[in-house]
């Protein structure tokens, strides 16, 4: 395998996949083709105007990207694709991979000619088919900093992409802001956790908010009176846990309720050692085994979660005064869970309940059940064809997902299996059990109709329900 492939991976600061991705390239099981991965300070490399004055481009191709300062892993594809080798560019969103696969399309095509039959080349408008991933970066821009304009991570989607930074610069400054600006620079100089006094626009999701109403009135104020959708996000309670000290207030002496199941599982799980929580400024404590610390962590993280609350509220408060709210849908979702100490994680990415589980509130004109619970399993694939719908439209063919209507009209309604997946393991989400499959067969089968849920793995004493499971996630995950 050509070591070339090594450079892909100099900048992965996880010593464990540094070192179980090196074995898996050693071995030779990995792509047998050079791999690029972008660096992650976005290291420059030649503009398109150089690789056509050294003849590695089409001279066309000036005037296709007229401009373009490419990145050297951009720059590396292309010197590769143009040359008949093999690549695949593994990196994350606003990375510009679309680039280095149109441009070598586009290159092929200019220098066969007319001759080669060639009609039209076209280009899937969303992107889908090069990312396959939806907008990652608050804001929905590309780039070093996610504010780079020529760089949409999702084309022809959104005609407003909007996120006041403020005081934090940039969007991959506020992703994870702490109060009056502070950017995260080294995690491990950053506080988990802080509540400094002041109002709401001290931390990131104040003045987000603050936009976002003024969109909304926009929007509303429209003299064609046309309908809209409009795309709130709320960053807290991401990590850093930090919110103004009014939210924490209500907690500081709060008793709260145990951590279930605390304890780190034994045997082959989907565990890990909560790298994401534990690679910022700790004072040197750790939750697992301090319990006052804990406490203040999980207090915090209340805090955050009421701040967000209050601009859900103040958002609602514009509907009304706006005099919408009976003819708006309002749909509030959060992408994923959180564990708290459950199975002794402090964080997300794992295959556990508390990962998976996820808020999920809709409310719409004429709702039957305002207010109802349902405890109905749904997926949020099923967000999309609900807001359809919803909104009396045709659903677009190919779209995943089921409408919810069916359980917002009767909560009583049954739901469906929800799957899941990350990185080595697949899971399925019964009304009774959850299975979770791992890459090399392993299974983890719990019974949620027991106290004990997924603390006790039933795969061995129960192998045809656990088999069956397994079939129906190796039919929906192909």
């Amino acid at each position: 395998m050509p070591r070339f492939s090594l450079r892909s991976f100099i900048d992965i600061y996880d010593k464990d996949i540094l070192d179980r991705v090196t074995e898996e390239l050693d071995a030779g099981k990995l792509w047998p083709e050079p791999l690029i991965q972008f660096n992650p300070a976005y290291k420059t490399g030649d503009s398109i105007k150089d690789l056509v004055a050294e003849g590695v481009l089409h001279s066309e191709l000036a005037k296709v990207f007229s401009g373009f300062q490419l990145y050297w892993h951009q720059e590396q594809a292309l010197r590769l694709g143009t040359a008949k080798t093999s690549f695949v560019v593994t990196s994350g969103t606003g990375s510009g991979k679309s680039l280095t696969y149109i441009g070598t399309a586009l290159n092929h095509l200019l220098s066969v000619g007319a001759g080669a039959g060639v009609k039209a080349l076209i280009v899937y408008p969303m992107n889908a088919l090069i990312n396959s991933q939806m907008s990652h970066h608050p804001g929905g821009w590309g780039g070093k900093d996610w504010n780079d304009l020529q760089d949409p991570e999702m084309p022809h989607s959104w005609n407003r992409r909007l996120l006041p930074a403020g005081d934090w610069q940039h969007p991959r400054g506020w992703m994870h802001g702490l109060a009056h600006g502070e950017i995260r620079k080294n995690a491990k100089d950053m506080d988990v956790f802080q509540a400094l006094e002041g109002p709401d626009t001290i931390y990131p999701d104040g003045p987000n908010t603050d936009e976002a109403l003024r969109q909304l009135t926009q929007l509303a104020r429209d003299p064609d009176g046309n309908p809209f959708f409009l795309a709130f996000g709320i960053l807290r309670p991401h990590l850093p846990f930090g919110a103004p000290a009014k939210y924490l207030e209500p907690y500081r002496n709060a008793k709260l309720p145990p951590i279930p199941h605390p304890a780190k599982p034994t045997g082959k799980t989907t565990w890990h050692g909560s790298g994401e929580f534990m690679k910022y400024n700790r004072w040197k404590r750790n939750p697992n085994t301090d319990a006052d610390f804990a406490l203040e962590v999980r207090r915090h993280y209340a805090a955050c979660v009421t701040y967000a609350d209050a601009q859900v509220g103040r958002m609602l408060d514009r509907l009304d005064e706006l005099d919408l709210r009976d003819e708006t849908i309002v749909v509030l979702w959060g992408d994923h869970g959180w564990h708290l100490g459950e199975h002794s994680i402090w964080g997300k990415h794992a295959l556990f309940e508390e990962s998976l589980r996820s808020p999920l509130i809709i409310s719409y004109p004429g709702i039957p059940n305002p207010g109802r619970q349902t405890m109905s399993l749904v997926e949020t694939l099923d967000i999309f064809p609900t807001l359809t719908d919803l909104a009396g439209l045709t659903r677009p063919q190919g779209a995943h997902g089921v409408s919810l209507r069916p359980i917002l009209e009767s909560p009583e309604a049954p739901g469906h299996p929800a799957f899941g997946y990350f990185r080595n393991g697949q899971t399925i989400r019964t009304r009774t059990h959850r299975l979770i499959v791992h890459k090399d067969g392993h299974l983890e089968l719990y019974d949620h109709r027991q106290p004990d849920a997924e603390t006790r793995n039933l795969a061995e004493s129960q192998p045809d329900l656990a088999r069956k499971l397994a079939q129906q996630i190796k039919a929906r995950l192909k």
